[in-house]
């Protein structure tokens, strides 16, 4: 099992005998409060046009709960989750692969959750929509209902005081944008910062200019350079566990397990009581 697929592969399933489950998890962060823009809509962008066969998955409602005090994005309640992965065709014995329109961000969320609940085989479309050379099609499948029953784990998961002692005896990233984990800007919670000992590992720098990963190889030495050794324990939070998920799924690239905090950012400093750092220093 791959962690991500390139489009070239997954046109070649696709057209095979036993074609894998296509999710489309087309999400963004919506800054339209901030900056009044419309918010983005990604069904209305499923319909208009995506890879054919593909079933439109709703990051905000079908991958996360409601958002509070657990952060922005908290885990659904599995029972749901399962359910509405069951309505999307996935079973336990068929291969799934997900994308997103390219940023990659939201089609790992999903690959983490699969995985995560117990999903053998689900791999990441490398570049997202954007790598798709083939055609869009309009028509909405009705896949026959699947049969995965999703079975939480302890193992892969992280909360605010398991990030908070990882930071202390492993390596804890921080997946945000630099300028976010400094604390020099924060234009969503409620406090700028970083958990103390936790080092800035921005996402962003996981992939090329073409928004596909890098080699494996390069993923190895980024990591290595940032401490992370044979025998690290490793943990990824972002601002509310999307972008964290596309760095959990860097490391798997690269050949490294690691755990996701899925409150992120948008948990610990909702709690005052919670200590921040600021600056370059993870300290």
């Amino acid at each position: 099992m791959n962690a991500i697929i390139s489009a070239s592969e997954l046109a070649s399933h696709l057209a095979g005998a036993h074609p894998p489950v296509l999710l489309d998890v087309r999400w963004q962060l919506s800054m339209a409060k901030a900056t009044g823009e419309p918010s983005f809509d990604g069904r209305a962008e499923y319909a208009a046009g995506h890879i054919p066969g593909a079933v439109f998955v709703d990051l905000d409602r079908e991958l996360a709960a409601t958002p509070g005090p657990g952060g922005r994005h908290p885990l659904p309640d599995l029972v749901e989750f399962g359910a509405a992965m069951r309505r999307a065709g996935v079973s336990a014995g068929t291969p799934v692969v997900v994308y997103d329109g390219g940023q990659g961000w939201a089609a790992a969320r999903a690959w983490w959750m699969l995985r995560w609940t117990g999903h053998p085989d689900v791999s990441v479309l490398d570049g997202g929509l954007t790598s798709w050379q083939g055609e869009l099609s309009t028509e909405v499948p009705e896949p026959a209902e699947g049969d995965f029953q999703p079975a939480s784990a302890a193992a892969g998961l992280l909360d605010a005081e398991g990030a908070a002692a990882l930071a202390r005896s492993g390596v804890l990233l921080d997946a945000r944008a630099g300028e976010r984990y400094r604390g020099e800007v924060e234009p969503i919670d409620r406090v700028g910062g970083h958990i103390p000992g936790a080092l800035s590992a921005p996402t962003t720098d996981n992939v090329g200019s073409d928004g596909r990963f890098l080699p494996a190889e390069e993923l190895a030495a980024r990591f290595k350079a940032l401490g992370v050794s044979d025998a690290s324990t490793v943990g990824v939070y972002c601002g509310s566990g999307v972008s964290a998920a596309h760095e959990v799924l860097a490391l798997a690239v690269a050949g490294i397990p690691a755990a996701l905090y899925v409150g992120s950012w948008s948990e610990w400093s909702s709690d005052p009581s919670r200590p921040v750092a600021v600056g370059p220093d993870p300290q």
